[in-house]
Order: structure tokens, then sequence, then C-alpha cells
């Protein structure tokens, strides 16, 4: 196909930061934040974004982060639909390019929710008729490289009663215009929400398979909400970036704060050009499959979450030899087994770009089942990661000044340079290290990242749940089921079927 030449440059971080002061409806602390960019609870989170921006455009990265895909558009390698198993590993580099600028600890970063952005460009006319709509989104969003959220999941209200039921919180439609829809109800959770330029509404996998036909109509919605929409409420929790003293004592939470949110939608209107599907039960219960952000989301997260398992290892490790444990065996073993899940997960990350299927419009995407397994395994790991920190580092991380402040008291100063020091290790830089210790595994910061990893891809029990249909969908059960049934027809009552095995009855007696 011949290439045109790209027109549409992706913002830098500056234009990024620029783009926030939208009059966007940001609620904290009871009061409506009207510039993220300078508030104290956000303002360093978005500037983290910002570098992802700037290093777009920066010579030392942007071959490595940038392409011209197949419609001219210069953007991000994820940001554009893969089409061999060579895009998908161009696209993986570029995930971890950015992903280690926060050493993973940023999981909704733009490149996530472009594993649904791409899909729009592969096969816009999936979503007729409202085709003309995937196809500007996409080229918006991938010219910009637009940061986008995303909102799938029901509130926690009445899940046990139908959808149709419970329009006074689930997302439903009030009424159509000639101009577009009016739309009300809450999603959770909007992830980082603050800092995006637009918001996705969809049904997640489990929502979905709820929704019936000639009920479920009102909410069988998927479309797009721009961040300055009047009626978009984002209320947001607790700012661990707002409670951060100093670099020193909070060195991940005072940056990489993803503040989440509740949104509402109150009688908010939709345009009928950000609409995907409409009152359509069947396609919404298939998007989530079919678009194939299924597969490309848990390549972005697997991803993202073993370069914070190989940051992990090395905090560990280094706390370990600050306690001058880490030669013990039973401590090497635990680290050992840590090393061993890095090396899982790229291999299953290289398992999934090498090994992709086909999807919409001559795409492919990494493998349903491999997607499905990473799920899994990404999600239940970091209680594994926290038990082994707890389990080798025993107390060592309580004990710690309260505050850089303390190394700048002459009195303490002496004290604590002869009782906190580590082996090896100054006690400022034993308090830096177990400062970042304590951020990671066991702030607040460090509690909400547990909860993110176990729940971000959906309930504990559909993770399990949708790797069984999909095998039953694909014929995989009927195949395994058949190797089952092969050994069982080699053998009956009279001995083996097959001559090659030699058996002869004895006598019981």
């Amino acid at each position: 196909m011949e290439q045109v030449v790209a027109t549409t440059r992706p913002l830098t971080g500056d234009e990024y930061l620029e783009s926030l002061r939208d009059g966007r409806r940001v609620y904290f602390r009871g009061e409506w934040v009207k510039d993220v960019t300078t508030h104290p609870a956000f303002r360093n989170a978005a500037r983290s974004v910002a570098r992802l921006y700037d290093a777009l455009h920066d010579s030392a990265t942007r071959d490595v982060l940038v392409k011209t895909d197949r419609q001219g558009i210069l953007t991000h390698k994820f940001f554009a639909p893969a089409y061999s198993p060579q895009d998908l590993k161009e696209a993986a580099d570029a995930i971890a390019l950015w992903q280690r600028m926060s050493f993973g600890w940023m999981g909704r970063t733009p490149e996530y929710k472009a594993s649904f952005m791409a899909t729009l460009g592969a096969d816009p006319d999936y979503y007729a008729p409202f085709g003309d709509n995937a196809r500007r989104w996409y080229r918006e969003c991938a010219s910009k490289v637009l940061f986008m959220n995303h909102v799938i999941v029901d509130p926690p209200i009445d899940r046990n009663r139908p959808p149709s039921e419970v329009r006074d919180v689930f997302m439903h439609v009030v009424k159509e215009t000639d101009g577009g829809i009016i739309v009300s109800g809450a999603k959770q959770v909007a992830t980082a929400s603050a800092l995006t330029h637009a918001t996705f509404v969809g049904v997640n996998s489990g929502s979905a398979a709820r929704l019936q036909e000639g009920r479920d109509e009102d909410v069988a919605l998927v479309f797009f909400v721009r961040m300055d929409n009047p009626r978009q409420y984002l209320i947001s929790r607790a700012s661990y970036e707002l409670r951060a003293e100093s670099p020193f004592d909070n060195p991940l939470s005072s940056r990489f704060d993803e503040n989440d949110a509740f949104l509402v939608l109150d009688n908010a209107f939709i345009p009928w050009e950000d609409v995907l599907v409409y009152r359509d039960v069947q396609k919404a219960k298939k998007f989530y499959a079919d678009s194939g952000f299924f597969n490309r989301f848990n390549l972005q997260t697997t991803i993202r979450f073993a370069i914070k398992v190989e940051f992990m290892i090395g905090l560990l490790q280094k706390g370990l030899e600050c306690n001058g444990t880490a030669d013990f065996r039973g401590n090497q073993v635990l680290v050992g087994e840590l090393i061993a899940l890095r090396h899982l997960l790229w291999a299953v990350i290289t398992a999934m770009v090498s090994d992709p299927e086909p999807s919409l419009g001559g795409s492919v995407v990494p493998r349903l089942e491999y997607a499905a397994a990473a799920r899994v395994y990404t999600n239940f790991a970091w209680d594994r990661i926290r038990e082994i920190f707890e389990r080798i580092l025993g107390g060592a991380p309580i004990i710690n000044v309260s505050s850089y402040r303390d190394f700048q008291d002459p009195e303490v100063r002496p004290l604590l340079d002869r009782y906190l020091r580590g082996t090896g290790m100054s006690a400022e830089e034993r308090s830096k290290l177990y400062k970042l210790i304590w951020d990671a595994v066991y702030s607040e910061f460090g509690g909400r990242h547990g909860l993110y990893e176990l729940n971000y891809a959906g309930n504990h029990e559909q993770k399990y749940l949708d790797p069984l249909a999909w095998a039953q969908q694909r014929g995989l059960m009927g195949e395994w089921k058949a190797l089952v049934d092969e050994c069982l027809s080699q053998y009956d009552l009279e001995g083996w079927r097959d001559p090659h095995w030699v058996w002869e009855p004895t006598d019981a007696s």
C-alpha cells in the first residue's frame, strides 16, 4: 500500500498539558478543580504523562515510539493497527519504552486505551451504521496520540437485578434527539480520567453477559464523551500525590498517582458523531471480544507488569543487601521465584507478539488464549510479591525516619548516621531505599496498587470463566476431551485393543 506523507504529529508535553485546560468538571475535596495541571493533587501525575509525549519527539526515543500508519498518520506504534508479528513486536517495544519511564507504576497511560482505539482504524465499518464515527475517532486519536480513559463497570448497586431495573444508577439513554442522545448514569473506575482527553463508555464482559434483547436496549450503548462535556462529573478519590511530603519520603506516590474517579453523566448530550453502538444488545455484547481490545490490552498490561516486577526484584535485592541477608539461602530461593515469574511474563509477551491471530480488517492481535492466561497470572501475582517482601524483609521497612527533615536536624543526624545505617550503606541511603520500599508495598498508594492489580481486568471469577468459555467456543475443549477419548479407546475389559501393547490376564485367586 502506498504510504501517504504525514501531515499531523503527536502532541508535545506542553501541548498535552495545555489541552487539559478545557473546563472539565473534576471534583476534589468539595471543589471544582479548574486546572488539574497546577492543582497539587494532580500536577505531578500530569507532568509524568507529559514526559511520555515529549519522548515521542526526542531524537533518542522517537524511532522506537512512532511510525507512519497506512493512512499516513504519524503516531505511537501501538496506536496503529498491527498487520504482522513484526508490527506487534515494534508496538511492544514502544509500550515498554514508555512504561520504563514510570517503572511500571502507571497502568493507564495513553497506550492502554490505544488497545481499543487502534482497532477502529482496522475496520471502522464493524460499527455500522456508525462506521464513519469510528473512522473519524481513529484519525483524531492516532494523529494526536490522544489520552483516552474508559469506564465499563457498573456501580456495585443492585447488581442482583436486571440492568433495565437499575436505570436510576446504570448508564442508559434517556432520550433521542436529532443531534444525538441524552444519557444518564454512573460508571467506575475512571482511572486517570482527570488527565485524559475523552471518556470511552462501554460494557465489560461480565455486564454484557447479562444483557437481553427486548429488555436492555436502553443500556446497550458504546460511545465517547469529550472531557469538556458540561454534564460529565468526575468525583475523585483521595490524592496520594497531595499527601506526599517530599520526593525523599514518597518517591512513587508523589508523581505516579493515577487518581481514580467515580464518573457520572447527568443528562449529558452525546452527539451522534460520538456514538459507536446504540440500542444494539448483540453488538454491545460482542464488541468487547470482537474488537480485539481484550487481546491488545493484555499485551500492554503484561508488558507494564513485567517491568514492574523487574523493578520489584531490584528493590527486594537491594533491601536484602542493605540488611546483610542477601546471601541467606531461603531469601535467595524467594528472589529466584520472582526472577522466574519475570521470565515467564516475558515469554508470554513473546508468544503474544510472535504467534498472533487474525482480527478486524486484516489486522492481527495477540492470540486470545495467551492474552487470557496473561490476564490471570498478572492479576494474581502481586499478592505473592507482597508476601515475599513481608516474609524476608521482616520489620525492616518499619524502621525509618518520619521525614527527610530528621536528617536536617543537627542533633539527631549523628544518631541516625550511627544507628540507622545499612550494610555498606549510609543512614541516608538506607532511609531513602526503605522509603521507596514502603511507598511501593505498604503505603496507601501501595495498597491501592494491590487492589488495582487484582481487579483492573475484571472480577476474580470472570478471569477464569472467560478462558473456559473461549476454550469451548473455539473447539479447544473438544480437542482436549478427544485426547482422553483416544486414551479410553485403546483398552477395554478384554485388554488392549492395539496389539502394540501386551497384556495377559492373571488369576485373581
